[in-house]
């Protein structure tokens, strides 16, 4: 039974309990190197804070928020004097909200956001173009020193996307203004033409045979001229 006299400490049950899973998280987990590539943490008004402790099992660490896997589902990376997201960007591929605004990016980041089929809020300087453009997303919203891409949409429920696969071959979403085509089961090679499983040996087979074809012709090339001389 725990004390209750004056001088104890008073603690909620429910806060006493969020702070210990905290910690044993934090220890728990291997912080992705995105999180922090900029110091400092997530402030308290941040959309990805307010996104973040909407709900409980959700943690904030430096400038991601995590769930208990340690899936990142929020990213802020705000005021980092930024030019381009850098080379660990790739692990935030699961968030559902990140923030870039305030860093000096380069306006094309469309090869950027692939593999971030899960993205529905991207914050943005104002001056940066939302990937994909305007028909990659449901809203773009323009303010003086931002602007937001919110509401990612599917480019496969689009007909002209969708007539772009093989006719083998599906659409599937691949980030903001990207997709890519996916062989059906029993198909692959180009444009998902060839039917039936690809055969690494016959494939390592005609590649041996004709390097070893190609060596004999140059061994035979090289003796004759060895003969001559």
């Amino acid at each position: 039974m725990s004390p209750c006299g004056p001088g104890s400490p008073s603690i909620p049950v429910p806060r006493a309990a969020a702070l210990l899973l905290f910690l044993g998280v934090e220890r728990a987990l291997a912080l992705p190197e995105v999180c922090i590539q900029c110091p400092g943490n997530v402030g308290n008004l941040s959309e990805v804070a307010l996104y973040c402790k909407q709900t409980p099992e959700l943690i904030l660490l430096a400038r991601c928020c995590l769930n208990q896997k340690g899936t990142i589902l929020g990213l802020d990376l705000q005021n980092c004097s930024l030019k381009d997201p850098g080379p660990n960007f790739p692990q935030a591929h699961t968030a559902i909200i990140i923030d870039l605004q305030a860093n000096p990016l380069k306006d094309d980041l469309a090869n950027t956001f692939h593999g971030f089929t899960q993205l529905q809020t991207l914050i943005l300087p104002q001056d940066v173009n939302c990937p994909g453009d305007t028909n990659a997303w449901n809203t773009v919203t323009y303010y003086t020193n931002r602007r937001t891409c919110q509401g990612q949409r599917n480019l496969c429920n689009s007909t002209r996307d969708t007539e772009m696969c093989p006719e083998n071959g599906s659409c599937m979403p691949d980030g903001p203004g990207l997709f890519q085509c996916v062989c059906a089961d029993g198909f692959h090679g180009y444009k998902c033409m060839r039917q039936g499983s690809f055969s690494l040996l016959m494939f390592f087979g005609i590649l041996g045979s004709t390097t070893l074809s190609i060596s004999i012709l140059l061994w035979g090339t090289q003796r004759r001229k060895a003969k001559a001389s």
